[in-house]
């Protein structure tokens, strides 16, 4: 264990999840336990490629991403799916464990799998802390941070002349003069209640 000082950077935060074989967004994380060996909560929509990979997969890890977090890291974990791209390809990791943690990030957390609780969206996965450490001393992006600054961390750009809805939730972008009556969002499942017109 080199720095568990890390999990004092567990807030309703930002978070790059990964495992083998693909990884994706999260803001749902919590330290559940105390000890040397933490437990370390983190709920994962069932529709990501993401969950069945931590249904396949004995351990995980967690990058704590900053408010100066690149753009691109965002875009490619929450708006895209290792089902139809890479998302490893074009950013910079570090293999610890045996994963991919995330090079520009604060600091990560690797767990192994503990335990699982299904509800009708998401799985909680449950990891027992085996390796952790901090890579900057910088403030954490928390999930209020990123809906305040969302066009800024994720540079949203709509096409001029067109009206756009932005889902306030991932930063998805629907074009059209109104959203279909029971939309949802294509990358985060939420209703038409979370988009904003622009």
């Amino acid at each position: 264990m080199k720095n568990k000082k890390i999990t004092r950077k567990i807030t309703q935060g930002v978070y790059v999840l990964t495992t083998d074989g693909g990884g994706c967004i999260v803001d749902a994380v919590s330290q559940i336990s105390g000890g040397d060996q933490p437990l370390i909560s983190v709920a994962v929509m069932k529709k990501n490629y993401t969950n069945e990979l931590m249904h396949r997969n004995k351990t995980f890890s967690l990058s704590v991403l900053g408010i100066k977090a690149n753009s691109d890291i965002i875009k490619t974990f929450g708006l895209k799916s290792m089902r139809d791209i890479n998302k490893f390809e074009n950013i910079k990791t570090n293999e610890i464990e045996n994963l991919k943690v995330i090079d520009n990030s604060l600091g990560y957390m690797i767990c192994e799998t503990v335990d699982s609780i299904e509800n009708e969206t998401h799985t909680l996965f449950i990891g027992k802390l085996i390796e952790a450490d901090v890579y900057k001393e910088e403030e954490a992006m928390s999930y209020s941070y990123y809906q305040e600054h969302k066009d800024k961390v994720l540079k949203v750009k709509t096409e001029n002349g067109k009206t756009a809805f932005i889902c306030m939730a991932c930063g998805y972008i629907y074009y059209g003069d109104e959203l279909p009556e029971h939309f949802k969002c294509p990358i985060c499942g939420v209703s038409k209640e979370y988009f904003e017109k622009k």
